[in-house]
């Protein structure tokens, strides 16, 4: 039986790394993206014309009803879901004390409240076949904290929160959860610092370098594979090794 991945945030930076590993090791990938519809169409057709399984399906996933009807729509076609990786979130950079309520809250819808969503909508599947593998994307924010990124880092850290409680709700069910905390990684999200931000934080990590959206990914996979089986409520750094 093939094996069935869907990823949330796919259209681009490390979701869209994860549709092209997944899809390279063999997955029908459906992944969920929002805004970036360009960059959606493009990843699909240039996977598909490797001959990947790939579809791509717009959803607001901070929006429950629409996390509902799009997985209902996606299980409807492949009947089963053996992967989930929760990697749509937004950042917000800014003051503590200049941060509104409506802000915070959503930067938890997007961040936080659609895992919830998209996991409480596969779960039920992958409880009924006893197998399954859940990868929640952190940071390394969300293990230490960032100044003038404390909602940001909040989010996150909810996520590792949830992955090990979860991990231990559903694993009598063969169902493993686990969380990986990327550190600086060379996507969208971190575009804004400025090229002297982006070498003090090389030269801080022991590894000398940012890291790379594909390395994260290939993590995501492993970790969703037979060689991490005996693996669950897990917290992986992917960081080259910088610790703040």
């Amino acid at each position: 039986m093939r094996k069935i991945a869907l990823i949330t945030g796919g259209s681009r930076g490390i979701g869209a790394a994860c549709v092209r590993a997944f899809a390279e090791d063999g997955y029908a990938v459906a992944f969920l993206y929002n805004n970036s519809r360009d960059k959606a169409v493009a990843l699909v057709q240039t996977l598909r014309s490797e001959g990947r399984d790939v579809s791509a399906y717009q959803c607001d996933v901070s929006d429950a009803a629409q996390v509902q009807a799009v997985i209902a729509d996606i299980l409807r076609t492949n009947r089963h879901i053996d992967a989930l990786v929760n990697c749509a979130g937004i950042a917000h950079v800014g003051l503590f004390t200049d941060m509104t309520e409506d802000e915070w809250d959503h930067l938890f819808a997007v961040n936080v409240r659609s895992a919830f969503s998209v996991t409480k909508a596969v779960l039920p599947g992958m409880i009924s076949q006893q197998r399954g593998a859940i990868v929640n994307v952190s940071s390394m924010w969300g293990e230490v904290g960032a100044s003038c990124e404390v909602a940001y880092s909040a989010t996150k850290a909810a996520l590792i929160g949830l992955t090990k409680a979860l991990a231990k709700e559903v694993g009598p069910s063969g169902v493993r959860v686990n969380c990986v905390t990327p550190g600086v990684i060379d996507t969208d999200m971190n575009a804004q610092l400025t090229a002297d931000d982006r070498a003090a934080l090389a030269d801080e990590t022991p590894l000398c370098r940012v890291g790379a959206a594909e390395e994260v990914a290939k993590t995501i996979l492993f970790l969703c594979g037979e060689g991490a089986s005996f693996i669950t409520g897990q917290v992986l750094g992917v960081s080259g090794g910088l610790v703040i």
